[in-house]
């Protein structure tokens, strides 16, 4: 999350719709991928930017996790599970 006024755009223009209430949600027009929630009431002046649209997300790692309340169980013990770095065959 930023400081609204930190947030430029370089190109384009997102379309933002109200999802419920004073929570607004952008989405690129053409392919639908999500860019950033607002939620003035609870987040004044904030905007979360979904870390994976920017040119290096692992340059900010996460500090913190929010909105557990509603996690579900086995997402405690996710870290375990076999990966694959693709689709597996």
């Amino acid at each position: 999350m930023f400081a609204e006024s930190a947030l430029t755009l370089t190109q384009g223009q997102p379309k933002t719709i109200n999802s419920s209430g004073t929570a607004m949600r952008s989405f690129c027009p053409d392919c639908g991928s999500g860019l950033f929630y607002r939620n003035a009431a609870v987040l004044p002046e904030i905007v979360d930017v979904q870390i994976a649209t920017l040119d290096d997300p692992e340059a900010l790692p996460p500090a913190v996790q929010i909105q557990t309340a509603e996690r579900l169980h086995w997402m405690l013990q996710v870290q375990e599970l076999p990966e694959f770095e693709r689709f597996p065959s």
